[in-house]
């Protein structure tokens, strides 16, 4: 029977549980096992990148860190990871990229975010469609199905619930089939205290039954 996610997909999402628990002894040991499952060096700097968004700086750059430790030096602009840079002043790109990438994630519920983004406070919607989703989520190098899917490992480890409903909808929204979601929670199960498993599954078979 083929597993649902290929041995590189299922490390990554691994790695990116173990960057929102925040244990560099279990980091180093993720890091190797992605290494060693082929998961290319570039899906990890994107998913370390985006990881600031989602669990923030302070255990983004504890992961950034290991990582570097593991692998080196990070490469420069035109380096053999290709990663893009982020030194131009095309705001609009950036907006327009970022609100196309929002669109895809959110899906039906996409205007209702950006109500409440404008209801929380005025900067939100730039601040998520710009900086978040168009300088980062929308970065070419990691696709958009995989970074989904490890959002979603990495917000069942922080236990934000309102979000996991809606980044289990977005790995549906962007490809992700119903299989391969299963395959996640079980994959960070360990990562879980029972009351976590407990929220994040009510949370998927909510989101199943919505979808399907």
């Amino acid at each position: 029977m083929t597993e649902p996610l290929d041995p590189a997909t299922a490390a990554l999402v691994r790695l990116a549980a173990a960057v929102a628990a925040g244990d560099v002894p279990e980091l180093y040991e993720r890091f190797a096992a992605a290494r060693q499952a082929g998961v290319p060096p570039l899906w990890i700097d994107e998913l370390l990148l985006q990881s600031m968004l989602v669990v923030g700086y302070p255990l983004a750059l504890v992961a950034f860190g290991v990582w570097r430790d593991v692998a080196g030096p990070a490469e420069g602009e035109g380096g053999r990871h290709a990663a893009e840079p982020l030194a131009h002043e095309d705001w609009q790109a950036w907006a327009d990229r970022g609100a196309a990438v929002c669109r895809d994630v959110y899906g039906r519920a996409y205007h209702k975010l950006l109500v409440n983004l404008r209801a929380l406070h005025p900067a939100l919607e730039d601040l998520v469609l710009v900086d978040a989703y168009g300088k980062v989520i929308g970065r070419p190098g990691l696709d958009l199905k995989r970074r989904e899917l490890a959002t979603v490992a990495a917000i069942a480890v922080l236990g934000a619930a309102q979000q996991l409903h809606s980044h289990l909808r977005g790995a549906l929204n962007t490809g992700a089939s119903p299989e391969e979601v299963d395959a996640v929670l079980e994959l960070v199960a360990g990562d879980l205290d029972p009351e976590l498993r407990r929220r994040a599954w009510e949370q998927w078979e909510d989101v199943r039954g919505r979808n399907l």
